[in-house]
């Protein structure tokens, strides 16, 4: 996973893995989430991952639009 850089300070995102389906995202109690295009839509696994690249706004964006996940990662 790649550290995410939570430019705005105050993220509850610590980490993400883009894959070509999806994206993984580690949370700061350290949960780990997958979002995929199956449940979630590609739609907004697509707008999640350009978040995560460009570091700010990703977990404001899951609490608005992301809630469905396909898989909880202990």
């Amino acid at each position: 996973m790649r550290a995410y850089r939570n430019l705005a300070g105050n993220s509850g995102v610590r980490a993400y893995e883009i894959l070509r389906n999806g994206i993984r995202v580690q949370f700061a109690n350290g949960a780990t989430y997958l979002y995929d295009h199956r449940v979630r839509g590609r739609e907004h696994v697509e707008a999640m991952k350009r978040l995560a690249v460009a570091g700010r706004g990703l977990s404001t964006y899951i609490a608005r639009f992301g809630g469905d996940y396909a898989d909880k990662v202990e």
